[in-house]
Order: C-alpha cells, then structure tokens, then sequence
C-alpha cells in the first residue's frame, strides 16, 4: 500500500470550470467518509494522460478515453471505474496486461435504459413528436391533419432484440404489460432467460423480417460494427421501427438515413450516433420520422445516482481487497500482480491502518 493513502482520481468531465459537480445526484459522500480516501478531479484530458495517474490507485472515467498511453508507469492503479456500461473507449486488453480491473456499472443502467427504450417504443408509434407538432399549428393541424398520421397499435406487435443482456432482458420485462410478442438474435443468450420472458430466439435476418419494432441492445465491437446495414434494413418491413440506444457505429449510419429518407421503414428512434455529436447539417436531423436525443435519454438523478453508487463500491471493494461488482475482465483474477494489489490493501485494512 502506498504510504500517502488510497487515491481516487475523477477524470475533470464531472465537474465544471468553478469546481463543482456537474451531477449532483452523484453522490461521493462514502468516499469521503472513508479514512484514508483521497479524492482529486483531474484535469481534462482526452485521452486520459498517463502522468496524470502515477500516484492514483483507482480511477472513475466518465467520457474521457482510456487507451494503452493512459496506463501509468508506476503500477500503482489497480481499477479504472467506468460511469457507464460501454467501454468502447477503454483499452481493456491492455489494462489486463497491467493488472488493471476495469469495471462497468449494470445494475445503475439497467432500468433507465430499458426505460428509455419504452419511451422510443410509444412516442415513434404513437407518432408523438409529429402529433405535438401538429397541435402547435393550431386548427389546420389539430383538426384537420391529424387524420393523415394514425399510429400503430403495439398488441400483438413484434419486439425483436439484438442481444438480451442486461438491458435488452430488463426491456422486455418492462414491455410485457404491453401484449406484444417477443423475438430476438443473440449468439450469447442464456435459453433460461429467453424461455423465462417469452422470448423466441431466432437468426438475424429472421429478427430483420419480423420486428415490428427492433431495438439495438448489443455492445460495440469489430464484430457488430455496423451490424445494421443496408442488406439488412432492406429486410425489414415499411412498417416498422428501429431503435438504437447503445453505440451508434453498431449502425451504417448512412444506410439508415437513406432508409428513412426513401420511406422503406416507418422511423427511427436514436439516441446514438456514428459521429457525436452529429453535425448540426446532418442530413439525419432534417428527417420528420426520426426521433433523436444527445446520448441522454436515459439521464435522470435515478440514473446517475445509481451509476455512481456502483462505481464507488467498486472502488471500495478494491480498497477491502474483494473482487469488485461489474469486473469486466475477469481474467486479472488470476493474474499474480493484481491478486499482489488486492492482498496489500486488504492487508492495510485488517492491520487498521489509514492505506
């Protein structure tokens, strides 16, 4: 254990140019009440700067990325704490390689997501934003073109899924009130799952065919780069809906513009983009059936408070010297310097002393 205590760094996207937090829902306070915790916000840097964590033994990392140039020399930091369950930015291999944990925060996001999912499901078929803007032209939309933009009913509607992780199970928990049938493709489902929700596990071009609504709940990888594309948009149905809350490179952004420009689906509801933010002229915001927000859809002080909290218990179950809740990379538990890690801090913690 370091003699000048635990560090805890905060990459500076928390706070504003006065000092103060940006969400305060994010609640440190058990941070600070431990003996021995030091909390520093660092300055912003994108990516992280290695010199910037020498002396730190766990980072909280909001947007900033984390590449293999971030990693300090020292050895000295044992967990980066992603606020978030995406870690796209985060050089996971090689922070394994370094005895690193990287941890991600399920449980904070499960329900907003999955709520924010629901909320894209209703207003694109319900044809909200349409209708609001209707009613704001006074008599010539409120009475006389409302007619012209029906929604569609959701019993008995296909919900297709790209993955039933996390939050594409929580989404269809959520949804079951809402009588529609369940359909999704995940190569990685646990059929325990699926058979507990009424899921029927089909291939992707199946899912493409058959969703009424289809909604994007899969990570990024090279894998499912641009998983949605051209060919597979052309399968969907003119009727139907997509949704994308998780990472915007999953879908060929131009393909889907192109799509909903030549009105071969219904709309789109994102709160993700290939580029972000988008250019103010993107041809995508010109669109009418398309409903977009900034990467934010789930933000509520519910969300961030819950985040947050599973990052600080990340944090201080390192410090005990347990493995921590969300531990992406598993395999550094059995790697003998990052086991070194955890025995010295739990071993400063039984001895009583400030680490």
């Amino acid at each position: 254990m370091q003699s000048d205590g635990f560090r805890v760094g905060l990459t500076g996207d928390f706070i504003n140019a006065d000092g103060s937090l940006k969400y305060p829902s994010f609640d440190l306070e058990a941070l600070r009440a431990t003996p021995g915790i030091t909390i520093d916000f660092l300055p912003h840097s994108d990516p992280i700067r290695a010199d910037m964590l020498e002396d730190v033994d766990a980072l909280i990392l909001l947007g900033a990325r984390f590449t293999a140039d971030s990693i300090p020399t020292s050895g000295r930091l044992s967990v980066v704490a992603r606020f978030g369950v995406g870690y796209d930015a985060v050089d996971v291999a090689a922070c394994t390689a370094k005895d690193i944990a990287v941890c991600i925060t399920p449980d904070g996001v499960r329900r907003p997501v999955a709520a924010s999912i629901l909320t894209l499901i209703l207003a694109l078929t319900g044809r909200l934003v349409i209708k609001d803007r209707l009613t704001r032209q006074g008599p010539a939309g409120f009475a006389q073109a409302r007619i012209d933009h029906m929604g569609m009913g959701v019993v008995g509607r296909i919900l297709g899924s790209i993955g039933i992780g996390n939050i594409g199970a929580e989404m269809f928990r959520l949804v079951r009130p809402l009588g529609m049938k369940f359909i999704a493709h995940d190569p990685f489902a646990d059929p325990a799952v699926a058979a507990e929700l009424g899921i029927e596990l089909v291939d992707l071009e199946t899912l493409f065919r058959r969703s009424d609504v289809l909604a994007v709940n899969c990570t990024l990888t090279p894998d499912t780069h641009h998983l949605v594309n051209a060919d597979r948009l052309a399968l969907m149905k003119p009727t139907s809906y997509l949704i994308n809350t998780a990472r915007g490179p999953i879908v060929d952004q131009a393909a889907l513009t192109a799509a909903l420009q030549d009105h071969r689906i219904a709309g789109a509801g994102l709160d993700v983009f290939e580029k972000e933010p988008p250019d103010a002229d993107d041809p995508l915001l010109q669109l009418d059936n398309v409903i977009v927000t900034p990467h934010a859809l789930c933000w509520t002080d519910q969300c961030f408070a819950g985040i947050g909290a599973a990052d600080v218990a990340a944090v201080l179950s390192v410090l005990a010297g347990q493995r921590p809740a969300g531990l992406l990379n598993t395999s550094v538990l059995g790697q003998p310097g990052f086991m070194a890690k955890l025995e010295g801090y739990a071993k400063t913690v039984r001895q009583g002393q400030q680490p």
